[in-house]
């Protein structure tokens, strides 16, 4: 990209804050919530529907890294935790304007109490039910533990229940011989709402792409972090690094929602972040069973993925889960003087700026405007909010035409306008965190060698991993046939 109009697209992202960047995805990101999976939010999505763009899609998944096979329990959504999507309308930072809950019901339905698995199914053997092919009804006998779900909006004091019907989520992708067409099982578990959107709960491919243990060892890259600009041009090869998700699956929680349902305005600016909570008091009673009472308390939360992994020091990661966005600037000295980047300098022996980064104060916390001035006060311009910021007025852009450093590389649909499942948030991180919004000349094109998400499933899926229905995740991986693709396999690069 030319210099001049590098500055110019920096500049754009600047001003207009369409969405603060996001640092990956937040995977056991702090030392108590890697202990609870079923709460442990892994990446939140939020972009306009390209199938239809009248919507803007939000997504939540939760339970890191599910190995496929991992039976005979699997995966589960737990009836425990309060699951929320928080949405800033008005701009004023606090992200209860709408809030939409989900909360799930499990059953363990006969004669499975009694059996030692929880799914069994093959068509044409007698004494066995028949393959899951439902989740209710005939073709559901199978399904032994089965979870229905309800989704409620909330308006301030307003609350409606938004299901036209009996919600059930979709189970995890056995195998072939128990649930033998599971994309048509996902189609069954797509529901109408009754403000005009849908929702989807279930599981899915772990999208998000890195290499992992390279990003983690200390920032031991497969090879020199600078992508050529052949490599940094494509999306559809990994240059040098291993995707370490590649075969594992996710819990999705992904709703549709109308921008009119939203906003009066189709040209505004919304921010959004999902947060899970569990109930104050655990009680053992006489009978034996646990309950649960007391006020909700936030377990996790997240808008922008990994802020809390790579922004926020270990001693607070866990005081940060607890924290609303609204309260941001109790952090602030994290994204004024980022660790990371002394990491980096460290580690590369580069000089990237390591203090005063008002840069990432701004784009991270603040919305558009006058308040764009790197500090954090009780005033309403001046607050600091750490929200996922979508720009409604910017049209989505297709499937195969997405570029995955979307602003940076001129695809204003894609990250930092919200985020999308393919953006290589991992690449932008890296790049922002050295002071490309800062002198964009001056950083090269970094990355973690991994350019799409190696290994996807799925009739509607582009080659390079992106899934074009809604709810816009790739079918997960069976536990029979699942594959990891590791380093010198068919399709992966060498060990190093």
């Amino acid at each position: 990209m030319r210099s001049s109009n590098r500055q110019t697209l920096v500049a754009l992202m600047l001003i207009t804050c369409m969405a603060a960047p996001a640092f990956g995805a937040s995977h056991r990101e702090a030392p108590a919530i890697a202990m609870d999976p079923e709460a442990d939010i892994t990446d939140v999505y939020a972009f306009r529907s390209w199938t239809d763009p009248s919507k803007v899609i939000f997504i939540m998944n939760v339970i890191p890294a599910q190995e496929p096979s991992a039976g005979p329990n699997y995966f589960n959504f737990d009836d425990d935790v309060l699951y929320q999507l928080h949405l800033d309308t008005n701009q004023d930072g606090k992200a209860e304007d709408i809030v939409y809950n989900f909360r799930f019901k499990t059953e363990i339905r006969p004669p499975f109490k009694d059996l030692p698995v929880a799914y069994a199914g093959v068509d044409s053997v007698p004494g066995l039910p028949p393959a899951i092919s439902a989740l209710d009804g005939p073709g559901s006998e199978g399904l032994g533990m089965r979870q229905s779900y309800t989704v409620t909006e909330v308006k301030g004091k307003k609350r409606r229940h938004l299901g036209t019907g009996k919600m059930f989520a979709v189970p995890s992708n056995i195998g072939p011989r128990t649930i033998p067409d599971y994309e048509s099982l996902t189609t069954q578990g797509i529901y109408d709402l009754k403000n005009g959107g849908n929702v989807f709960a279930g599981q899915r491919d772990e999208t998000f792409y890195i290499d992992l243990g390279a990003t983690f060892d200390t920032l031991n890259f497969r090879a020199t972090p600078i992508l050529s600009s052949d490599q940094d041009g494509d999306d559809s090869v990994n240059p040098f690094g291993q995707d370490m998700f590649s075969g594992f699956n996710v819990n999705t929680l992904a709703i549709a929602v109308p921008i009119a349902e939203i906003t009066d305005d189709p040209n505004a600016v919304i921010g959004m972040y999902a947060s899970t909570s569990r109930q104050q008091i655990r009680v053992l009673r006489t009978n034996g069973k646990v309950r649960d009472l007391g006020k909700f308390i936030q377990v996790a939360r997240m808008a922008n993925p990994l802020v809390n992994e790579l922004l926020i020091g270990t001693g607070k990661k866990d005081l940060w889960n607890t924290t609303d966005p609204i309260e941001e600037g109790n952090f602030i000295d994290f994204y004024r003087n980022p660790r990371l980047t002394a990491v980096m300098n460290l580690a590369f022996g580069t000089s990237f700026p390591t203090t005063g980064r008002t840069d990432l104060v701004n784009v991270l916390l603040k919305y558009p405007g006058p308040n764009q001035n790197g500090v954090c006060t009780k005033k309403k311009d001046d607050s600091c909010s750490e929200l996922l910021r979508v720009n409604l007025s910017i049209d989505p852009t297709p499937p195969v035409s997405q570029n995955r450093l979307g602003g940076l590389a001129g695809d204003l649909a894609g990250f930092p306008n919200g985020r999308r499942p393919n953006d290589d948030v991992t690449d932008i991180v890296l790049r922002v965190v050295a002071g490309i919004l800062v002198d964009p000349d001056n950083v090269p094109n970094l990355g973690d060698g991994v350019n799409f998400n190696i290994g996807a499933l799925g009739s509607n899926v582009t080659a390079n991993g992106i899934a074009t229905q809604f709810p816009f995740l790739p079918r997960p991986h069976d536990g029979r046939n699942r594959r990891h693709i590791d380093c010198d396999e068919a399709g992966a690069n060498p060990c190093n």
